[in-house]
């Protein structure tokens, strides 16, 4: 029987869940298959707990973009606010959904003021893919290797059994992000004054709970 469009969904929902990030009961009534390499990793959670903050100052970057140009954050902030955006990547439905809402708000997000950009780890053709699928009007950029992400401290490592269920599903992010790190960052939002500090931060290791854009325009709203 083939497998039906709302099925297959599913599965990617499912493939998408790390371990790390189950219910405490049920993490706890399975035998770990971590190996001692993995128990080493910087974890989702660390990571978040890591990650820049309101108040800190935004790293500066220069990132290609989808369509073959590079876009540079001063060169942003310039103009006005900035609000940034960590996903993970086009196969990840959560972000897919995440990048279509704020496409959705983008004409209140320059109304006040303020420009939009999305950053992944996957190469350039990726981010195209992206930004075609979900007919994306804001800069979609690519983060190879995952250092503008280092820089903002959110990046941690995909564990053993993570990558599996990934691979069980067609989804290679050796492949997707050109590199074999097995690295991703954790979903985050910054809302960045013009002067380059961070006003507001939304940071959560929970790859389900993203910043809304009713949230974001909220943020922006009280910069005024």
């Amino acid at each position: 029987m083939r497998r039906t469009a709302s099925a297959l969904s599913l599965v990617l929902l499912a493939a998408c869940a790390d371990p790390a990030e189950r219910p405490a009961e049920a993490a706890s009534a399975e035998p770990s298959t971590a190996s001692v390499s993995d128990r080493d990793t910087v974890t989702a959670e660390m990571a978040a707990g890591a990650a820049l903050r309101a108040g800190d100052r935004a790293p500066d970057f220069e990132l290609p973009d989808a369509t073959g140009g590079t876009v540079r954050l001063s060169d942003r902030l310039a103009e006005g606010p900035v609000v940034l955006t960590f996903y993970r990547g086009a196969w990840c439905p959560y972000c897919n959904t995440q990048l279509r809402d704020y496409q959705e708000a983008l004409d209140q997000i320059r109304a006040a003021g303020a420009s939009l950009v999305a950053v992944s780890p996957q190469t350039p053709d990726g981010s195209m893919s992206m930004q075609e699928k979900n007919d994306l009007r804001f800069a979609v950029l690519s983060d190879v290797g995952n250092e503008v992400s280092r820089d903002y401290g959110l990046v941690f490592q995909v564990d053993s059994p993570t990558r599996e269920r990934y691979r069980a599903v067609g989804i290679e992010l050796d492949s997707i992000n050109g590199t074999d790190a097995w690295e991703l960052p954790v979903p985050a939002t910054y809302v960045i004054r013009p002067d380059g500090t961070i006003a507001t931060a939304f940071v959560e290791a929970d790859y389900t709970q993203r910043a809304s854009a009713r949230q974001v325009l909220d943020a922006l709203r009280a910069l005024a």
